[in-house]
């Protein structure tokens, strides 16, 4: 069964930067890909961004462009978010994923509160 754990989430001031980590652990097949999605209160949850292995390729949401950047570690099956100019919006819980390849089964973790307040 593969563990996906975050962490990194915390309470910020608008304007500022936060970077949440991701490891994804006790896969049997290779994982071909990894991203992160949040959910603030009240609404559902939505895609905030990935990355694929093979392909390079990286998605993210409209509302994030500009301000977020992904990036994988494939061989330590890491991905990270680097967050800047956070804003009110953004807060939410953020959860990461991870897809193992073979079965196309993607895993999630537990979750992790990033805040934006003053």
């Amino acid at each position: 069964q593969v563990q996906v754990v975050e962490s990194g989430g915390g309470l910020v001031q608008p304007g500022e930067s936060l970077k949440l980590s991701c490891i994804a652990s006790g896969a049997t097949f290779a994982i071909s890909a990894m991203g992160w999605y949040r959910q603030a209160l009240g609404k559902e949850r939505e895609l905030v961004a990935t990355e694929s292995g093979s392909s390079e390729f990286r998605d993210y949401a409209d509302s994030v462009k500009g301000r977020f950047t992904i990036a994988r570690d494939k061989a330590k099956n890491t991905v990270y978010l680097q967050m800047n100019s956070l804003k009110s919006e953004d807060t939410a819980v953020y959860y990461c994923t991870a897809e193992e390849w073979s079965s196309a089964t993607t895993y999630w973790g537990q979750g992790t509160q990033v805040t934006v307040s003053s």
